[in-house]
């Protein structure tokens, strides 16, 4: 089993998603912010991915559609349609997320937070994606804000600056206060 870390280098990789609901559409932003070359096979899309770059097929899914994919996502409301995706995924040697039972595919999306350029992923290990999603939410609670993080990078570069009796002591500092500030200390 994989999962799509937030720092994952998908430029040039060619990802189909099959649905075009609200899920899919969580998927392909993430795919996007990837670099992934997305395609969208769906004969009802939401609206807000007209306004992304994708190849969008605005039709029901068919057998040859994931020619030449690396990556499928299975995201329709039918269970039949993501068997198929799957299965032919599978078949061709894609990597495959069900988004509807995480049990078929063989790749996930973690549960993600982000902010000031600092990005958490987290995974149950289950079937949990819940846990995973509630635990992405405290966790945002924790990261800092740009200008903490600005703080934090400049008193470490001053350390590294200093002799090494001053920079330990500096660090362990700076350790403690970054430990503080996320509740460990």
């Amino acid at each position: 089993m994989s999962f799509l870390p937030a720092f994952l280098d998908l430029r040039g990789v060619r990802v189909v998603v099959v649905g075009g609901g609200e899920v899919a559409l969580r998927r392909t932003r993430t795919l996007l912010d990837a670099g992934a070359q997305v395609q969208v096979v769906a004969p009802e899309q939401h609206p807000d991915l007209a306004a992304l770059p994708v190849t969008a097929l605005t039709r029901h899914y068919r057998r040859g559609d994931l020619s030449g994919a690396v990556m499928v996502v299975a995201a329709t409301g039918s269970a039949d349609v993501n068997d198929a995706v799957v299965r032919d995924a599978r078949a061709q040697g894609a990597l495959v997320n069900d988004a509807g039972d995480a049990t078929r595919g063989n790749w996930r999306f973690p549960a993600q937070a982000q902010r000031a350029g600092v990005q958490v992923a987290v995974t149950s290990g289950r079937e949990l994606p819940l846990l995973a999603q509630a635990l992405a939410e405290r966790t945002a609670a924790l990261l800092p804000d740009e200008a903490t993080l600005d703080g934090w990078t400049a008193r470490r570069e001053a350390a590294l600056t200093q002799p090494e009796a001053v920079r330990a002591a500096t660090l362990d500092a700076l350790r403690a206060d970054i430990r503080q500030s996320v509740g460990l200390a």
